[in-house]
């Protein structure tokens, strides 16, 4: 076994090791404080000097990222005037391994004095800092990882599992959607899929200049070919803002081949329309669209006109742009 195999193996049994020593009391009440302090529309602040700042960093981000508004407090800030930012309804959430961080235990007074409630995670649970806080999380070790067991490495990793924990935890109680965590990813996949509309990335009708069945080819060609879209639409006869029919550079190859080429002059749109082509409406989720276009793989269909509810035309959405935007695999 090699040594860094070693201390992964140490690091992973510090973490075990802490589910099995935590208070489930304290952690049920840990977790009540959580839930009502999204209910009041609060914050989670959390704080912590030098790792322990770091991974209280880590764990706000992780909280905001699911929907609880969670904000990291440098505690040396936070006595020059950042305390500002915590309110009574706030839950704040202590970080320290000895539990007698200086610094904490200075915010701690201030703290109590405006009402908000205080959780400790703390390697200490008779320590002085779990000793002012309401509820009180033991994230303690038996020993770090590093050869001199002073580098804080157990500690820090069994902190941020039990603040990766808390917030798994909570987005169970709060039923949290792939829908909710996409409203606060927007620029993933995931958040794109649930959040970007057919609207959001098609082509505008404004690029689409409409034509007429009885276009001529060399004429439906320029259409093909204007601004490297590689389709255009027809409008239909009594209402030149709604579609009957989409010409695509598939539609324009299927016909030639089925055409001999001294008919070819004599095409017209006509000839090369797609009739009642699959649409999608403007609010629909691409993450739909795209499954419309999979269903159709097929019929070779590598993009949609994207209408309104009285199927006017408002653009088109391609494949080209679902993958350009990361949304699917080229």
């Amino acid at each position: 076994m090699s040594a860094l195999t070693r201390c992964l193996i140490e690091e992973a049994a510090a973490i075990a090791a802490s589910a099995q020593r935590l208070d489930a009391a304290q952690v049920e009440a840990a977790l009540d404080q959580l839930e009502a302090c999204a209910d009041a529309r609060a914050k989670l602040v959390i704080t912590g000097v030098g790792k322990s700042g770091i991974v209280a960093s880590k764990i706000a981000a992780t909280f905001s990222s699911i929907g609880l508004m969670a904000h990291y407090l440098n505690p040396l800030d936070a006595l020059h005037g950042d305390l500002g930012v915590v309110a009574p309804e706030d839950v704040a959430l202590l970080l320290s391994n000895s539990g007698e961080t200086q610094e904490l235990l200075e915010i701690l007074p201030h703290l109590k004095r405006r009402g908000t409630a205080r959780i400790a995670l703390v390697g200490r649970v008779d320590s002085t800092l779990a000793r002012g806080c309401d509820v009180v999380l033991d994230g303690s070790v038996d020993r770090e990882i590093c050869p001199l067991n002073l580098a804080p490495t157990a500690s820090t990793a069994v902190a941020m599992a039990i603040g990766d924990a808390l917030a798994a935890v909570w987005m169970e109680r709060r039923g949290i959607s792939p829908q909710d965590f996409a409203i606060n990813h927007p620029a993933g996949s995931l958040g794109k899929q649930l959040t970007l509309t057919a609207a959001d990335l098609m082509v505008p009708v404004a690029r689409l200049t409409p034509l007429l069945a009885t276009t001529t080819l060399p004429e439906v060609i320029a259409h093909l070919t204007a601004n490297d879209i590689g389709a255009c639409w027809v409008a239909q006869p009594e209402a030149s803002d709604r579609i009957s029919a989409q010409i695509t550079d598939c539609d324009l190859r299927r016909a030639l081949q089925q055409q001999g080429t001294q008919n070819w002059s004599r095409l017209t749109g006509a000839d090369l329309k797609s009739v009642d082509p699959i649409t999608v409406d403007g609010d629909t989720l691409v993450i739909t669209a795209t499954e419309q276009m999979e269903r159709n793989r097929r019929k070779a269909i590598t993009m949609l006109p994207v209408t309104s509810p009285d199927q006017r035309m408002l653009g088109l959405l391609r494949l080209h742009d679902l993958v350009q935007a990361g949304l699917i695999a080229a």
